[in-house]
């Protein structure tokens, strides 16, 4: 294995390496490659360091690879901040220890015996639930958290465990295990041959794409409207995406379903189907229950006319190749998984489902499908408020209350990984108050932040660019079936340890302390390496993949187009599509009921939503100048009318409150908001006491997560309805 990792580093990280003549004769320029990890895209990159005499190397440039199989050059503004990564004095580089408001280093061993002496006595006297895990976002842009995490974190055993994925895509997740059988059996945009895209609650000019990996997603949507095809987004802002549409339809926020119900029963009702060859049960019983819905009676609850969405019904039916794709604005409301089966269920009956130019299930080299369990639902719910939990995980909105109530199974310690969950999640002051009572917390991390400031002792793992990196979730998300593999650029530093690497020692603390059987295991490259040459694409395939082929092929490799495959990947237990599982039937009932936000149902109120930033991703990326340089981005967008109405100005402070907080903030007027409608980026909020970044300290915005409420959820899913939250907003 060490002689293939020698190779592989030779082809892939290190391409050239250039002498200069004098007076720079010892200095040495080297180009490596490597796809970004900074998010969905991900995007081949050409990174040159320089390295003089006694000295690390520096990064001096990072460009777009012209060459990569899969975004041929294309970079967006964030990966040129990869060098303030690296060298950011904020990022931690060693484990620190809080002593009352001060920090100071920590031997390793000391940390992670002191961790599995402190967990361990607290689940001896509280249970195994009494301590909770929380994982963030960029734990999936990082496969030795995804290899490993789950070696330190499943030996805790308890039920409370809790991610990002609940407050961003978890209707999406549950909706293909009920349909499909399995929670990673996720449809994907052929966006590169269709003939019609419909968006809703998505903005990949801003997001570069999610839950479709898509390098220069510009490019591609702009190729639709090229072919003669269509582009449709409904969204309560114009987004940037709307922007470039050829229609933006305005939509009530927290009214997407009732659009989709209306679409879907328009399509039945007028005829506009096609059959399937896909396996199906239940749809007849779907069309019958949703009779009632129809256009006219979703108008009033989408605040779009019945003649548009009928009319945008038969554009559908009516395009050669179509798809709906709906992204995180629908997961994060009310009815967010009704919002998604409704989207399947429109690529189902047009005959768009498993079809070139509609929507299709990747072929991964390293596939999740095959390897991981499809999931389960429901199984056990939250303590206090009964949440259902999804694949091991409860919903995150219960994660304070879980702190706050007290009785058998409170949650009196945590471990976070790669999060920020005050920011990144309903009510982030209360979950603020309730950190501030635990008995002791531990937080996997890079900086200390809005959470980790809570931590007794926080854990840093190298950067990014001292790792290696494959992507296992993506690969599985994206456009085309693509696999590359790139060793780190820079050495790991002395006396760090990878992420992988803490897990790993804090397992052996863990298990020692429990007197618990520890399984062996082995680096990530390794793992990776065993799936590869066992997969679709390993030894018993032309491709014959292993890190060994990949290392000729630094640029990354393109396995081929997405091709229709879901009659065989399905995991259900009859081996059919299930149109009309019996938990989504039944929240039907709730849907038929709720009456849902207003525009003006209490004097003067609005609806709050969030947007996106192409030079952000969450609350960990405004510490790097390259990325919050310029005007700030942070205000609440609002209607001139609204702002008239209030006796508001342009460019003023207002004061904005809802059930759970109040945030001061500026406003400006747009006319890309629609009336009613108030619109607030998340992840900002940097200043509160305590947090050691000081770049975005200076430009620390307000959290959007200071208003959204705990209590407005999915209730089918649990996950967060961020969107369409009722606020009210005055002068200061």
């Amino acid at each position: 294995m060490a002689r293939v990792i020698a190779r592989h580093h030779s082809h892939c990280s290190a391409i050239h390496r250039i002498a200069m003549t004098r007076p720079e004769a010892a200095m040495t320029r080297t180009q490596h490659l490597r796809a970004c990890h900074l998010c969905e895209a991900i995007c081949g990159l050409a990174i040159e360091t320089v390295t003089e005499p006694g000295a690390a190397p520096k990064i001096t440039s990072i460009k777009g690879d012209p060459l990569d199989t899969f975004s041929r050059g294309h970079i967006c503004p964030k990966a040129v901040a990869l060098q303030d990564i690296q060298n950011d004095p904020d990022r931690l580089r060693q484990p620190m220890l809080r002593t009352g408001d001060q920090w100071q280093p920590i031997e390793w061993q000391a940390a992670f015996d002191l961790v599995a002496e402190r967990l361990y006595a607290i689940q001896q006297q509280h249970g195994q639930n009494a301590v909770a895990v929380y994982q963030g976002n960029p734990s999936v842009h990082n496969y030795g958290l995804m290899t490993h995490s789950n070696y330190f974190l499943g030996l805790l055993k308890t039920r409370n465990r809790f991610s990002a994925t609940s407050v961003d895509q978890l209707p999406h997740h549950l909706t293909s295990f009920l349909m499909y059988g399995h929670g990673m059996l996720l449809p994907i945009p052929d966006i590169d041959h269709t003939d019609f895209m419909l968006i809703l609650g998505g903005n990949p000019l801003a997001s570069n794409g999610s839950i479709m990996t898509v390098p220069d997603v510009e490019k591609r949507l702009k190729a639709i409207q090229q072919r003669g095809g269509k582009l449709v987004v409904v969204d309560p802002r114009r987004s940037e995406t709307a922007a470039i549409a050829d229609q933006h339809v305005f939509v009530r926020p927290g009214g997407d379903a009732a659009l989709l119900f209306g679409l879907l029963n328009t399509l039945f009702e007028e005829g506009l189907t096609r059959e399937s060859h896909l396996p199906v049960d239940g749809l007849d019983h779907v069309r019958h229950s949703i009779a009632g819905f129809s256009a006219e009676a979703m108008s009033p609850r989408c605040g779009i006319a019945a003649v548009q969405i009928r009319q945008l019904a038969r554009d559908f039916a009516g395009a050669d190749t179509a798809l709906c794709y709906g992204r995180m604005g629908v997961s994060t409301q009310a009815f967010g998984t009704l919002c998604h089966w409704l989207a399947q269920l429109i690529n189902l009956v047009t005959g768009n489902l498993d079809r070139v130019g509609g929507t299709l299930c990747t072929e991964p080299a390293v596939d999740l499908v095959s390897s991981t369990s499809g999931g389960h639902f429901n199984v056990w719910q939250s303590r206090v408020s009964g949440l259902p939990e999804y694949g091991g995980e409860l919903p995150v909105s219960a994660l304070a209350e879980e702190m706050l109530v007290e009785g058998q199974g409170q949650v009196r310690a945590l471990v976070t990984v790669a999060g920020n969950p005050v920011l990144s999640t309903p009510n982030g002051r209360q979950l603020d108050q309730a950190l501030e009572g635990l008995e002791f917390m531990l937080s996997i991390d890079l900086y200390i932040n809005e959470t980790t400031r809570h931590a007794d002792l926080i854990l840093p793992s190298t950067s990014a660019l001292e790792n290696d990196h494959y992507d296992t979730t993506f690969n599985t998300l994206a456009v085309r079936n693509v696999t590359r593999f790139n060793r780190a650029i820079f050495d790991k530093p002395e006396g760090a340890l990878h992420d992988w690497e803490i897990f790993v020692g804090l397992a052996a603390s863990f298990a020692a302390k429990a007197q618990r059987e520890l399984k062996p295991t082995v680096p990530p490259a390794q793992m990776i390496d065993r799936v590869l040459r066992a997969g679709r694409y390993g030894a018993a395939s032309p491709h014959n993949l292993s890190l060994e082929t990949l290392a000729s092929h630094p640029h990354g490799m393109d396995l081929g187009a997405l091709k229709p495959n879901l009659t065989d990947r399905l995991k259900t237990a009859n081996g059919r599509i299930q149109a009309a599982p019996e938990v989504i039937m039944a929240d039907l009932v709730r849907f038929a009921a709720d009456a849902g936000p207003r525009f003006g149902e209490k004097a003067g109120q609005l609806l709050l939503i969030g947007r996106r930033h192409v030079r952000s991703n969450n609350s960990w990326m405004h510490n790097y100048h390259r990325l919050v340089k310029g005007k700030p981005r942070h205000q609440l967008l609002m209607h001139p009318d609204d702002l008239s109405h209030r006796g508001l100005s342009d460019g003023q402070q207002v004061r904005v409150s809802s059930r759970v907080g109040v945030i001061e903030v500026e406003v400006l007027g747009s006319l890309d908001m629609m009336p009613g409608v108030v619109s607030l980026p998340h992840g900002w909020g940097h200043s509160r006491s305590g947090v050691k970044m000081e770049i975005a300290r200076n430009q620390p915005g307000v959290s959007a997560n200071d208003l959204t409420d705990e209590r407005q959820l999915d209730e089918l899913s649990g996950n967060a309805a961020l969107n369409g939250v009722p606020v009210q907003v005055a002068s200061c």
